[in-house]
């Protein structure tokens, strides 16, 4: 009688452990959501290099609680809705142009940076879109909700403070090219080698 108890416990206990760790990873990331003003209050009391360092180690320590409660939250902690497996085909079309957008976001001024305007923050929304189609167990739902949430926010934030477009005055066809490539290039990678390597399960499975 003990046991089935206790196997509950356990499950909560990884999904609080997940949640922590995204409050602390998410939150770190989000102290510009709200505006400048907490970053620059931060920065003036402890210093820049301080507020680097407090920023990367508690990113550091949310990602080491985020890894240690999702797997075992995952197994432990059921689902909430299954989604159809047609579902999985928006996966596998979201999936690749997160790959572009997050390219776009670390290569010189490109027409996709320019009109994405936030590629990175954008990218990470549509990843996490896409895994929600075809993952509805609790920790999945968790972690890419909580992810998607933080990125729709961040983006809206980030076009109040950012009115003008980024990437540069003159965007390159050359940069455009390039970020397809490499971001179809990984995305397709992981769709059919890394995903299952790294998670042990292949998204090519679902369909």
């Amino acid at each position: 009688m003990l046991r089935p108890f206790g196997r509950v416990e356990e499950g909560t206990f990884h999904v609080s452990l997940l949640i922590v760790g995204l409050i602390l990873f998410i939150g770190m990331h989000s102290i510009r959501v709200v505006g400048e003003a907490p970053r620059n209050l931060l920065i003036s009391r402890i210093g820049e290099m301080p507020y680097r360092a407090s920023y990367s180690l508690l990113s550091l320590i949310g990602l080491v609680l985020i890894g240690q409660g999702y797997g075992e939250a995952l197994a432990s902690h059921g689902r909430l809705y299954t989604p159809p497996p047609v579902l999985s085909l928006g996966t596998l079309a979201l999936v690749p142009v997160a790959f572009v957008l997050v390219s776009a976001a670390y290569l010189p001024a490109s027409h996709i940076k320019r009109a994405a305007r936030h590629p990175m923050v954008l990218g990470v929304g549509l990843w996490a879109a896409g895994h929600l189609l075809a993952n509805g167990e609790t920790a999945n739902v968790v972690l890419f909700g909580a992810f998607f949430v933080w990125a729709v926010l961040d983006y809206l934030s980030s076009l109040r403070r950012n009115a003008q477009p980024v990437g540069g005055k003159v965007a390159s066809a050359k940069m455009d090219l390039l970020s397809l490539v490499i971001g179809l290039s990984i995305a397709a990678v992981f769709i059919v080698w890394a995903h299952e390597w790294l998670f042990g399960v292949s998204p090519l499975a679902r369909n």
